[in-house]
């Protein structure tokens, strides 16, 4: 709850005052303004953001393009600004649809979306998915899907065969993958033979936020399917990320274009916050546990670490390595010299309007039912869930100060004494957990443990989960380290310089002031220490956790146009200085930082 109000203080609660993109004149409250991707975006997360916090401001704002798009519906079937067709924007206000429709059963939402995938039926033979749409169309079927199940029209099925008919094959892409270095954007214009190549597959197939969207195609296409290879292909697709482009915070590289692993590369906050939507939809799709463990590493790290603490500002790319935010064009591909900066727009403006839906979505998330009409716990966060199980409301209420400590106490209060399962996902680097249930132990499994029992108003589960701190190896052997669901750096001192102001905001350069070229051996001493949950649970200023241990300067790993160099293979320590005492501290909370350090012999 603390982060979704933070955002809503924030620039999501206050974005449509003075950004005209999503102001008063949007096309998607019937203005000639921006008619595009940018208000459906900027929905897709407030419409959660507003219903969860059950803000009456908040609903307002979205209900002032809700109204306009359920009240003016083409004579055909299209909605939308009439200024433009495109298939891509709509896909994103569908998503839109159906999560206000949940919310609310709002009468006017499952007509409108009926008439218009009967229209686009008819219309994709002539007029086919192209360019955005082409690469989004599981987006789409996410909709799709969502209203045949309410309807079961036989109509939505044939839509759904088409959408995937036009657009691209990523299961495909990823099962032969050729994409196994950096991309470059001159490179990929000779191969395509084309003057404009990043419109062309070979550049939207390598486009970050394309590859995150495309991790919900396969999952999704199961439900259609019913085949098992369509409900495995994900782990194929995350390990050749992984393999070719991964970095520490769980994400791949794509700045914009796929970069490699290089943890100086950086990630577009879009990227970020679409992979997250793809892993919650393919959690609850196919009940895999590993794909929750994903989601926190991504929704405790890379999220949180793409925006100021208070959420006025946020970045284009962030940079695991990450040593200085200034105008400087390395080591971005098709990115301009804003990209690392924080603030309002910069380098373009789709993060602006997207990245909100990153919290509420996540939140979203936590509880799932299941197919055996229980509940499952699918990632841990303060929260409190009312729902119907079995045709009796139950309120669920979660504690805990997770990721920040490993203790986590679930009450469930039916309305009268209720059996159904209970499913607790285990994360798989806890080694240890320990459950109970109204204090008397019970066996923890990997993946989900399933408590199964009838449960009465005030029982509770209490889990503690065995965190201990896990040395990994990425990029020429560079070294990381986490511990749990939290991935820890090297804090460099930050110097905040105001580069332009932006009415409510800022635009921030960010400046070192002090060195970060430390190297670490593998086997090093690591003290844990633990600390107040400040307010600001991910702010820099007050650690919850700290690592203490010990590094030496590299002096040959240095800083090239305000970017940190590779992490060297070969790492040689400074002979003129001693072992120097570090503290790493949670990932988020060092805007200037450094997450994979040399490994010295």
């Amino acid at each position: 709850m603390r982060q979704l109000q933070i955002q809503a203080d924030g620039l999501s609660g206050h974005l449509d005052e003075f950004w005209p993109i999503v102001g008063p004149d949007s096309g998607w409250s019937g203005g000639k303004g921006e008619s595009w991707e940018d208000g459906p975006y900027f929905l897709d997360g407030l419409v959660p953001l507003a219903w969860q916090l059950d803000s009456p401001k908040l609903k307002a704002k979205a209900m002032r393009f809700i109204d306009w798009t359920l009240d003016h519906p083409w004579e055909n079937g299209m909605f939308g600004p009439r200024g433009n067709d495109d298939w891509w924007p709509r896909m994103v206000m569908l998503k839109v649809l159906t999560q206000y429709h949940e919310l609310t059963g709002d009468a006017r939402v499952m007509p409108l979306m009926t008439r218009y995938f009967h229209y686009q039926l008819q219309a994709l033979p002539a007029r086919p998915l192209r360019d955005w749409g082409r690469m989004r169309w599981q987006d789409e079927l996410l909709s799709v899907l969502w209203l045949y199940q309410r309807t079961h029209d036989a109509k939505l099925l044939e839509l759904a065969h088409l959408l995937r008919q036009q657009g691209y094959d990523w299961q495909g892409m990823y099962a032969q993958f050729p994409f196994k270095e950096k991309t470059d954007a001159e490179a990929l214009r000779k191969q395509a033979g084309a003057s404009d190549a990043f419109m062309q597959d070979l550049g939207l197939q390598v486009h970050g936020v394309n590859v995150a969207q495309s991790l919900k195609a396969s999952p999704m296409w199961s439900v259609v399917s019913g085949g098992a290879p369509d409900r495995e292909a994900l782990h194929h697709q995350l390990r050749m990320l992984d393999t070719y482009h991964g970095l520490p915070n769980g994400m791949f590289s794509a700045d914009e274009h796929l970069a490699g692993r290089s943890p100086s590369q950086g990630t577009e906050l879009c990227t970020v916050v679409e992979a997250m939507f793809s892993l919650e939809v393919a959690l609850a799709v196919t009940g895999d546990a590993s794909l929750g463990d994903r989601l926190e590493r991504i929704a405790f790290n890379a999220l949180p670490a793409a925006l100021t603490d208070d959420m006025w500002a946020h970045q284009y790319n962030q940079q695991p390595n990450q040593v200085e935010c200034s105008l400087h064009r390395e080591p971005w591909t098709t990115d301009g010299p804003e990209s690392n900066l924080f603030g309002l727009e910069p380098n373009f403006r789709c993060c602006t309007a997207n990245f909100h839906q990153g919290w509420p979505k996540f939140a979203n998330s936590l509880w799932m039912a299941t197919a055996d009409r229980g509940l499952a716990a699918m990632s841990y966060a303060p929260c409190t869930v009312t729902t119907e199980v079995r045709g009796v409301r139950v309120v669920v209420e979660q504690v805990s100060e997770y990721p920040f400590r490993q203790a986590v106490s679930i009450t469930l209060r039916p309305e009268r004494a209720i059996a159904f399962p209970l499913r607790l996902r285990v994360p798989a680097w806890s080694q240890g957990t320990h459950i109970a249930v109204n204090g008397k132990p019970v066996k923890a499994s990997a993946g989900f443990t399933t408590i199964e029992r009838t449960w009465a108003p005030g029982d509770t589960v209490e889990l503690t989960f065995d965190a201990g701190v896990k040395v990994e190896r990425g990029y020429n052997g560079a070294l990381s380290f986490s511990r749990g669901a939290l991935l820890y750096a090297l804090p460099i001192k930050e110097n905040w310089v105001i580069w332009r102001k932006r009415e409510l905001t800022n635009d921030w350069q960010v400046y070192p002031g002090s060195r970060w070229n430390l190297g670490i051996r593998p086997d090093v001493q690591i003290a844990v220490s633990e600390h107040p949950v400040a307010e600001k649970p991910f702010a820099g200023a007050a650690p919850a956790v700290q690592l203490a241990m010990q590094g030496r300067y590299v002096p040959a790993w240095k800083a090239s146009d305000g970017n940190a160099e590779p992490v060297p293979a070969k790492a040689e320590p400074s002979d003129d200085e001693d072992v120097q005492g570090i503290t790493l501290v949670p990932y988020a909370g060092a805007k200037l930082r450094i997450a994979a350090f040399p490994a010295l012999d």
